[in-house]
């Protein structure tokens, strides 16, 4: 008998990223990387600078765990803060040399990550989940912006 929480789309989802990111944390700790920089690294790498705002938007990491995030990997030397020259009341956040030198690695352990959740997968049975999964972060990501805040009550 099936319990309700393995028919639950929403558990099973947590929990796969919960797994994934365990994995990844176990890959990418010789590197010096956790799976927490990883939004981060990967909006940086894609945008060459961005601010603390545009992080938040582009990562989608909330706005306290992106500054923590960034400071940590600003003591590491894996970001540089510079000033933003058309808005002197803001930081950008660009990649260093160290963190540039270290992605091709951090794009491999992802795809052997990737390969390894996928062992005993069809492509055909991947390509449907990547499906539902897009359209149930479009449903979600509606639901953000249509659904009031819950009460305080």
């Amino acid at each position: 008998m099936c319990s309700q929480r393995s028919r639950s789309i929403g558990h099973q989802v947590n929990w796969t990223a919960r797994l994934y990111a365990r994995d990844m944390d176990r890959r990418l700790k010789p590197i010096g990387l956790s799976s927490s920089q990883l939004p981060i690294l990967l909006a940086l790498a894609e945008s060459q600078a961005l601010s603390q705002k545009g992080l938040v938007a582009r990562a989608a990491v909330e706005q306290p765990a992106i500054a923590r995030l960034l400071d940590r990997m600003e003591k590491e030397g894996l970001v540089y803060k510079g000033s933003d020259p058309f808005d002197g009341r803001a930081n950008l956040y660009s990649l260093t040399e160290k963190s540039r030198s270290k992605l091709p690695l951090v794009f491999d352990e992802m795809l052997r990550g990737n390969e390894r959740a996928l062992r005993g997968i069809a492509e055909d049975e991947v390509e449907l989940v990547l499906r539902a999964l897009v359209r149930i972060n479009v449903n979600l990501a509606d639901a953000d912006l249509i659904l009031p805040a819950p009460s305080n009550r």
